[in-house]
């Protein structure tokens, strides 16, 4: 691979490297860091004409192993040099930056000039603008806000077998061809490697408030929350985290020691706005509450306490095993409820947290580290699981992806026919099966 060298510099290329995000650990494989779009397409060129495989990494963050990889013969692909915002026009509030910026650096740039970039996936820090395209993420916000591909016009990527293009650009509109920018957006590098997008931002909410609510049981939590939609009210956002969530996260809440099932919603616009929006989402979670929290200016703190969560319910066991189911947000208590009963039915504990305006799910059963015998009752407490979604007519994964851990899924929630038509996209861009392989497809 020696090429390789001379295409990136030898500086760049380091071999027997394992390379893996956070859900899957992935092989030792040969690492390779080019510093421009031109050279992702010479890269990608070169290995679609030596029949080896490209596996896309960005800041591997992710929870599915769509970024690991499998076969030691692949080259994997990081995008962490192209790191340029390109252009921020912030009067027109737009911004178009390369895949290896990180989150936290394009909502800070857009934070300081008065504007929101609102997709808010996990790990700002580490998880790059290239896979949060290649993955959709959401992020609490997500309910009033959308998922990242509402707000990227345009992407520059690289297509077999090694062709850079541009689809779509600094337009709010563009119905020229087939929507090869939606296509791409959530492939999880399967169809093609992103090299740089257009984002739209729009203005910053002036006022973020918060009202926590906490709830005997689920039922009364759920019913809080389907009143809020049944009011007309558009929270921000509106999380929930059942009992056992809270038993492993209460203790560290800002506002003192909270327990039982808890809900928390964000108002945000202008000053009044926000006010007027609080005042309406702590009228319809009152009912039934046990504890009601509207402070003035917590918000942050209680973000951070959110943040959290995750690293808060396995710290009992010290594993765990999540997944991120979505069901319609009227099913969403039985969700949670049975989440729970699996992991009875397999001697496990088990927890769910998330975000309840999209019915988005995230499901733990708690381990023991090195515990295979647990792990094993894990995995099957996970299909069942995932068929529970399907039969709620939900999906297996609301924001984390296919990738490696939920390989064949697709099979079991999509017809014959759409799989079939998504296999010929698969085939009509990637004719080799070279982008990723393994991923998102059965």
């Amino acid at each position: 691979m020696h090429e390789l060298a001379r295409i990136v510099g030898a500086a760049h290329v380091e071999h027997d490297v394992v390379v893996g995000d956070i859900g899957v650990a992935g092989v030792p494989a040969t690492l390779v860091r080019p510093g421009n779009a031109q050279e992702v397409a010479d890269a990608v060129a070169w290995c679609y004409a030596h029949d080896v495989a490209i596996v896309p990494v960005g800041g591997r963050s992710g929870l599915a192993g769509g970024a690991a990889v499998l076969d030691r013969d692949a080259v994997a692909l990081s995008l962490q040099r192209l790191n340029a915002i390109r252009s921020f026009e912030p009067a027109l509030w737009r911004m178009q930056a390369e895949a290896g910026v990180t989150t936290a650096t394009i909502a800070r740039r857009a934070r300081e000039n008065g504007l929101l970039f609102p997709p808010d996936p996990g790990a700002p820090e580490q998880s790059q603008l290239g896979g949060t395209i290649a993955t959709n993420a959401g992020g609490p916000h997500a309910f009033k806000y959308g998922v990242t591909g509402d707000w990227v016009t345009g992407l520059e990527a690289v297509l077999a077998p090694g062709e850079l293009v541009r689809v779509g650009g600094a337009l709010r509109k563009d119905v020229a061809g087939y929507d090869l920018r939606a296509l791409l957006t959530g492939s999880e590098g399967t169809l093609g490697i992103v090299t740089a997008a257009w984002l739209r931002l729009t203005p910053a909410p002036a006022a973020q408030l918060a009202v926590v609510a906490a709830y005997p049981d689920a039922q009364a939590g759920c019913a809080a929350i389907l009143r809020v939609l049944e009011s007309g009210i558009v929270p921000a956002a509106l999380e929930f985290f059942d009992d056992g969530a809270m038993r492993a996260a209460g203790a560290a809440f800002p506002l003192g020691a909270l327990d039982g099932f808890v809900v928390f919603a964000e108002a945000d616009g202008s000053a009044s706005e926000a006010a007027r929006v609080r005042n309406e989402l702590r009228e319809a979670l009152a009912p039934q509450a046990h504890a009601l929290h509207a402070p003035d200016g917590a918000a942050r703190a209680l973000w951070r306490w959110r943040d959290g969560v995750s690293l808060a319910v396995p710290a009992p066991r010290g594993a765990k095993l999540s997944e991120d189911i979505a069901v319609p947000v009227e099913c969403l208590e039985e969700a949670i409820a049975q989440t729970v009963a699996i992991g009875a039915r397999h001697d496990l504990e088990a927890c769910s947290w998330g975000h309840a305006g999209d019915g988005n799910v995230h499901a733990s059963f708690l381990l023991a580290p090195g515990d295979h015998a647990q792990r094993a009752r894990a995995d099957v407490a996970a299909q069942e699981l995932f068929d529970l979604a399907l039969r709620l007519g939900g999906t297996v994964t609301g924001e984390h992806g296919i990738g490696v851990l939920k390989r064949g899924q697709l099979t079991r929630q999509w017809a014959p026919a759409a799989v079939a038509a998504q296999r010929a996209i698969k085939l009509a861009l990637d004719p080799k099966g070279l982008l990723n392989p393994g991923k998102k497809l059965p």
